[in-house]
């Protein structure tokens, strides 16, 4: 899967009270992106038309919600046309990834290898979790594992092509070969 040209970082639940601010589900594990005068991009970043850019006016933390306010949109009713869209940066905008971090378009396609060497699917997504993500597997005659993507489970091996999975019994399917 080619490298994205934005990152999506967050998504615009709501809006929230009469001023025009938005809440926000964080999907960024680096909140220091969302501080006033930072810039977002506001729509599907994959779409046809690219999203439009929105400067973070506000930025507070309310009942365990992120709150935005984005310059120019200063009641509820201009507000509510972002419900539901995408906040995304650049790539270019992102930070730099650790020793044994990976951008999901990296691990989608990944050939899916149990400890014994066999070839058990391909990762078809990673689906984000409340705890941690998950791997939507494609199984071989086309049904789906989710497999949990922490270090005890999963070891990704991106120059190689494959993400080895510890192949609990009833993980990826029917044991039976």
């Amino acid at each position: 899967m080619p490298a994205p040209d934005r990152l999506v970082v967050g998504r615009v639940l709501r809006p929230h009270g009469i001023r025009g601010e938005l809440s926000v589900e964080v999907l960024s594990d680096a909140p220091e992106r969302f501080v006033p005068g930072a810039e977002l991009g506001v729509g599907d970043p994959d779409g046809p038309a690219p999203p439009e850019p929105a400067v973070i006016r506000t930025a507070r933390q309310h009942l365990g919600r992120l709150l935005l306010g984005f310059a120019g949109v200063a009641d509820r009713d201009a507000a509510d046309r972002f419900r539901g869209a995408w906040l995304s940066i650049p790539v270019a905008s992102a930070r730099p990834l650790g020793q044994d971090e990976f951008w999901p378009h990296q691990l989608v396609g990944l050939t899916v290898v149990d400890q014994e060497g066999r070839e058990r699917g391909r990762v078809a997504d990673v689906v984000p979790g409340a705890a941690h993500d998950l791997l939507s597997v494609e199984l071989p005659g086309g049904a789906t594992a989710l497999v949990p993507a922490v270090a005890a489970l999963v070891t990704v091996e991106l120059d190689a092509g494959r993400v080895l999975v510890d192949a609990v019994p009833g993980l990826l399917g029917t044991d039976e070969e």
